[in-house]
């Protein structure tokens, strides 16, 4: 069972930067990817982004591609996102997500359904 907790969000500006951590333990070893989603107040729950837990790939909403980066840290099984250029519309609760099913197509890092455990999600809030 692997643990998630998710923390950084915060209430900044139009413009300005935040960056989000999740930390992972507890069966780690079975994660095969991870990802970020957001969900905004009334709208449904969307992804952010992805990335391999080994490996190079890295997946993004093409809303956020440019803007986010998403990046980890093995050796202490963190996941970061960060967000530049935030603006009013990236207001959400933000939430980390691991995957440990076996992993067969890049299709299903896109939804919340392809991933195994959630953290508990972090508030992000940008003002105009």
């Amino acid at each position: 069972q692997v643990q998630l907790v998710d923390f950084g969000g915060g209430l900044v500006q139009a413009g300005d930067s935040l960056r989000l951590t999740c930390t992972a333990s507890s069966g780690t070893f079975a994660i095969n990817h991870m990802g970020w989603f957001r969900q905004a107040p009334g709208k449904d729950r969307e992804f952010v982004a992805a990335i391999a837990w080994t490996g190079p790939n890295t997946y993004y909403a093409d809303s956020m591609r440019g803007r986010f980066t998403v990046s980890r840290d093995n050796a202490q099984n963190t996941l970061y996102l960060q967000m530049n250029s935030l603006k009013p519309e990236d207001t959400a609760v933000y939430y980390c997500a691991a995957r440990t099913r076996v992993f067969s197509n890049s299709y299903y890092l896109l939804y919340d359904e392809g991933y195994d455990y959630w953290g508990q999600g972090t508030q992000v809030t940008v003002s105009s």
